[in-house]
């Protein structure tokens, strides 16, 4: 893999949303440029708020939805003490699951390692929510934005993984 992109999403510290019409204009995108599906659309990478990269029952409902009819897929998880799992789905001669070492090399320049180009994508498409106080709408997404919350939960998006013994308390 050579480079990661954002799409527009919501998310809290347990919880993401995609835009779906950030998804279908990112794929409108790729195909433009002359790539294929397998080419752009069949490695989930996420993050954990605690220290324990493994998938949750949830990552595995997920992962088996959106990418259980691909003839190949990889889930990545990387936790936020830097603990890595990533593994390849595979159908070709009977289903598996192989797992898969990660390791990410910095010597190699792209576009993503301009920081402040980081930050910016960030910011353009990751709209936090805080899951203290948000309700989750029929839609399925938070109905509160970060800009809705009080002093006291702000704290939760401006270090939203220092509270890892609230996470470790959910295991």
């Amino acid at each position: 893999m050579q480079d990661v992109q954002l799409v527009q999403q919501h998310c809290t510290e347990t919880f993401v949303a995609f835009e779906d019409l950030a998804v279908a204009e990112f794929f409108e995108q790729q195909v433009d440029l002359g790539r294929q599906p397998q080419e752009f659309g069949r490695i989930w990478i996420h993050t954990h708020p605690g220290n324990c990269p493994q998938p949750s029952p949830t990552d595995r409902r997920t992962f088996q939805r959106v990418f259980g009819g691909c003839d190949w897929a990889v889930m990545m998880i990387l936790a936020r003490g830097g603990e890595t799992f990533a593994e390849l789905h595979w159908k070709a001669g009977g289903p598996a699951r192989i797992p898969l070492n990660v390791e990410v090399d910095f010597s190699v320049p792209f576009a993503g390692s301009e920081q402040a180009a980081w930050e910016e994508e960030y910011v353009t498409n990751v709209q936090p929510e805080c899951w203290a106080t948000a309700s989750h709408s029929g839609s399925g997404q938070p109905s509160h934005s970060a800009s809705d919350l009080n002093a006291d939960d702000a704290d939760l998006f401006a270090e939203p993984w220092a509270h890892d013994e609230f996470f470790e308390s959910l295991r």
